[in-house]
């Protein structure tokens, strides 16, 4: 039986914090997980903002996952209808647990709260509008488990029609790669292909390898190493907060790692969300991880005056993105 949920948010948090805790086997007045390697439960943490009817395509592949003992829904904000299905599954599944009520928080700060809920000790943090391939999610957690920690392993995203998509797996991301690949000028002027952030179009590796950054869409980590590092920054409000947890993982001498048996596959563009506002954030999004990342004033400067060119693109982009947003009028 379904056991009876805390009436608030703040109330829930903290008592699933303590069942989390107990489980994951947390060291007492710390926030750190000890480690355990004989132990492979994962939970499934997925950030749910007017995605439409996708999602609970997604929800669904999820659970068919052995691996995954939890499935933590964090809702941002939702239709009613949308809202209505959640709760049913909410209450039709155990291993279901819907978080909502706090409105729209941001991607990381949801991302957050849907780690520290987490009872098990991996975490798969997956966009709702991606759907897993078979046997995913065991792949990745696999290769976590084989390598030093702390250790984050992204999965193979997908376009609908099979090509991996752009920021699969990334390069290093600096004010000039990033101008390079928002304006897409390595496709037009060849000899900038050795600035292109994206390595999609480079031959696809046997096993999984190093890369300087992952997907958000579809990646895991240890809930003991997402926190030891802070989780994500939450004054990314939406967009660049993967990249600049990627950073952090290597800073900490960790490994990220690209899986390319490990797949999922990214509809993207679901969500009804004003392409403006997307795009306007990314931008600011990457001024904020420049400017946090330079370690002079030189380099400060310097960024600070790429910014109006970075913030630009962004959302001159918009305006093309525009053209592809979802029509469905489900959330």
């Amino acid at each position: 039986m379904k056991r009876t949920l805390p009436p608030t948010i703040k109330d829930l948090i903290k008592a699933q914090r303590l069942a989390a805790d107990e489980a994951a086997n947390l060291v007492p007045g710390t926030d750190i997980v000890l480690p355990s390697r004989d132990t492979r439960g994962v939970t499934v943490v997925i950030i749910a903002y007017r995605t439409g009817r996708i999602l609970f395509d997604c929800i669904e592949r999820v659970l068919s996952e052995v691996a995954v003992k939890q499935v933590i829904v964090v809702d941002n904000g939702s239709s009613e209808r949308t809202i209505e299905l959640l709760r049913e599954i909410d209450e039709a599944y155990e291993r279901v647990l819907l978080v909502q009520g706090h409105g729209n928080i941001g991607f990381a700060r949801a991302a957050n709260m849907g780690a520290q809920l987490a009872s098990q000790p991996w975490v798969v943090f997956l966009n709702p509008d991606a759907i897993l391939c078979d046997g995913a999610v065991e792949a990745l957690v696999d290769t976590a488990l084989s390598m030093p920690r702390p250790c984050l392993v992204g999965a193979r995203v997908l376009n609908p029609d099979g090509t991996e998509q752009r920021g699969s797996r990334r390069g290093e991301v600096t004010p000039i790669t990033t101008l390079v690949s928002l304006m897409r000028l390595s496709k037009y002027l060849p000899f900038l292909r050795a600035y292109e952030i994206h390595r999609e179009d480079e031959s696809l590796p046997e096993s999984p390898v190093p890369v300087a950054a992952v997907s958000g869409a579809c990646f895991c980590i240890a809930r003991a190493d997402f926190l030891a590092v802070g989780g994500f920054d939450t004054r990314f409000f939406l967009h660049v907060e993967d990249i600049d947890l990627c950073w952090r993982i290597r800073r900490k001498g960790g490994a990220v790692l690209f899986h390319p048996r490990a797949e999922v596959v990214h509809e993207g563009h679901t969500s009804r969300v004003d392409p403006l506002f997307v795009e306007t954030n990314k931008g600011l999004g990457l001024v904020y991880y420049f400017l946090k990342r330079a370690d002079t004033i030189w380099r400060k400067l310097y960024i600070m005056a790429l910014s109006p060119l970075i913030v630009g693109v962004s959302i001159l982009r918009a305006v093309m993105r525009r053209r592809l947003r979802d029509t469905d009028d489900f959330s």
